[in-house]
C-alpha cells in the first residue's frame, strides 16, 4: 500500500530522461541500453603487476556522474535503486562472468574512518552490495585507510602516486593470503588508486585480483 501511495504521489521515472516507469529504480530501455556499456579498462603496465583485469559498467560521463555525485556528495541513497537494476543487467554478462567465478572475495576502496563517518557510509560497499550478494561473493573488509589524502582531480600522475603513498594497509594478511580478490569502488579515472590498493593486497600474499567499478572514461 505504501508503494503505491508513493508511486501516485512520486511517479517512478527513469533517472536519465525522466520518461515514467512502471516501477521505482527501472530505466527506460533507451537510456539502460546507452548506459550500461560493460568495457574493459586499458592497465598501464606498472599497473598490470598487479591488475589482471579492469571492467566498468558504463562511462562515466555516459550518465552515471549524476547519479555517482548525487549518491556520493549529496548522501541520496535513492539513487541505488537505479544503480541495482544497471548492475543486474550486467550481471549476466559473459564477459564478466569469468571474474565472478574466479573471485574468492570482494574489498571496496576505503573510505578514511573520519570521511566515512562524515558521510555515513563507503560508496563503493553501497554501490556494489545487492550485486555481490547476487553473485554470491562475500564484501570483506581487508583494507584500511590510513590517512587522509587531498583530492586527486587536479593532480598530475606523479603527484597522485605520491598522494596515496603509504595510504593503505591490510587488516589481517591470513585472510587474503593465496586469495583472489575483486577490488570495487564507484569510479576509475587513472586507476592510481586501485592499483595502490591491488600492490598492498599483493604484498599482503593475496593471489590474482581484479578490478569492477561503476563507471570510468579511462580509455
Amino acid at each position: 500500500m505504501w508503494e503505491t501511495l508513493l508511486n501516485f504521489i512520486f511517479p517512478p521515472h527513469c533517472p536519465l530522461c525522466h520518461a515514467y516507469v512502471e516501477e521505482r529504480g527501472l530505466w527506460c530501455p533507451h537510456c539502460l541500453q546507452e548506459t550500461l556499456k560493460l568495457q574493459r579498462l586499458p592497465l598501464k603496465v606498472p599497473m598490470q603487476k598487479a591488475i589482471a583485469e579492469a571492467w566498468a559498467f558504463g562511462v562515466y560521463r555516459g550518465g552515471l556522474q549524476s547519479i555517482i555525485k548525487a549518491l556520493k556528495y549529496r548522501g541520496r541513497r535513492s539513487t541505488l535503486p537505479y544503480i541495482d537494476t544497471l548492475l543486474r543487467a550486467g550481471l549476466a554478462d559473459k564477459q564478466l562472468g569469468h571474474i565472478l567465478a574466479a573471485v574468492d572475495m570482494a574489498v571496496a576502496v576505503p573510505l578514511y574512518p573520519a570521511k566515512e563517518k562524515q558521510r555515513g557510509f563507503n560508496q563503493a560497499e553501497l554501490i556494489f552490495k545487492n550485486f555481490l550478494q547476487a553473485a554470491d561473493i562475500p564484501l570483506t573488509r581487508q583494507l584500511v585507510r590510513l590517512r587522509t589524502t587531498v583530492s586527486m582531480y587536479q593532480l598530475s600522475e606523479q603527484e597522485r602516486r605520491q598522494n596515496l603513498k603509504n595510504a593503505f594497509a591490510v587488516t589481517a594478511a591470513k585472510a587474503v593470503t593465496g586469495k583472489n580478490i575483486l577490488l570495487v569502488d564507484d569510479i576509475l579515472t587513472t586507476g592510481a588508486t586501485l592499483h595502490e590498493c591491488a600492490k598492498v593486497l599483493k604484498a599482503a600474499g593475496a593471489g590474482t585480483i581484479y578490478a569492477l567499478v561503476l563507471a570510468s572514461d579511462h580509455r
